[in-house]
């Protein structure tokens, strides 16, 4: 047990809103950037936190794809939201799950007394990316941002914070979902020479979800043995929003409707933001609360799984 408590939490969507039959995605306006984005999600949930900017003393950004490859968004972020505090930053990234594995690692500087105020921000801009010849992907994907702020927590093995956590990644899936261009391999002073599409976002959307379906229950078996959970023992399940194939993957864990969250028609694909946006609106709608345990989880581009159970 890492004990740490969820002490404030923020979220941003865009205004701007697109229909594809029954489902409802976001795109965010050409004037705002992904770093007003975090940044307005970050304000709010130090707000909430009642913590001024100076409290923070870790800031990790993480998103699936960041502002700028140098420096780190954490570090831009902090300009932005807490520039005169005394603190580190810096990313991690496991494109849609990244914000499981930020939680999992400030659980872990928490417990062992490193930092006493964490501010975890997540969000993309997924629309910039998207190609509009791939209808599958254009029609998923949403804009948002969302962030929280993690507190230390007493030593106490019934009280707020990680039970477990594991993530695993199978590289033979690695190239399904991918974005190539604008860092080492296909550098941005390539792409007139280049292939533009490789600087757009590319899925193979079938093998993903078999690659997906494959490997998720033996996945989940593992952590919940690790964990020495039952589904019986989650109040409630927040995967990540990943695709209308959601409630298959759901089935085939043998988690029934009603015991996780599906708004993929509402809100779609939201990428890393996906997670905590998602786990924000049950905190504000009180569909969790305190003393409650949910389970975070989701797959992500690499093919990796991520699972965290929570207790708040």
């Amino acid at each position: 047990m890492k004990n740490c408590q969820i002490a404030g939490w923020g979220t941003y969507l865009p205004d701007e809103v697109v229909t594809f039959g029954a489902q409802t995605r976001y795109r965010v306006a050409d004037h705002t950037s992904q770093l007003d984005m975090l940044a307005a999600a970050a304000e709010q949930a130090l707000e909430r936190a009642g913590l001024r900017p100076d409290d923070v003393d870790c800031v990790i950004a993480a998103c699936a794809a960041g502002v700028q490859p140098i420096p780190c968004t954490a570090a831009l972020v902090m300009e932005r939201v807490a520039p005169g505090a005394a603190a580190a930053a810096f990313d991690v990234n496991s494109t849609c799950t990244s914000f499981v594995t930020a939680v999992d690692v400030a659980s872990r500087y928490l417990a062992d007394g490193e930092y006493e105020n964490v501010l975890i921000v997540s969000g993309d801009v997924g629309s910039r990316f998207l190609d509009p010849g791939q209808r599958e992907s254009f029609e998923l994907f949403s804009d948002a941002a969302a962030a929280v702020v993690l507190t230390r927590g007493a030593d106490d093995p019934e009280g707020p914070g990680v039970i477990a956590s594991l993530q695993r990644t199978w590289p033979a899936h690695a190239h399904d979902t991918e974005l190539r261009g604008g860092l080492s391999r296909h550098p941005a002073q390539a792409y007139a020479d280049g292939d533009p599409r490789d600087y757009l976002f590319d899925m193979n959307g079938r093998r993903a979800l078999m690659g997906m379906l494959a490997v998720l229950p033996g996945f989940f078996a593992a952590f919940f043995e690790k964990a020495g959970l039952g589904l019986d023992d989650v109040d409630l399940v927040v995967p990540h929003q990943a695709s209308g194939a959601l409630g298959i993957a759901m089935r085939r864990l043998g988690m029934a409707p009603g015991t996780y969250v599906d708004a993929v028609a509402e809100y779609g694909n939201m990428v890393s933001a996906s997670v905590p946006y998602t786990l924000a609106r049950c905190l504000d709608d009180g569909r969790l609360g305190r003393g409650d345990t949910v389970l975070l989880c989701g797959t992500a581009a690499g093919l990796t799984a991520n699972a965290l159970a929570l207790r708040l």
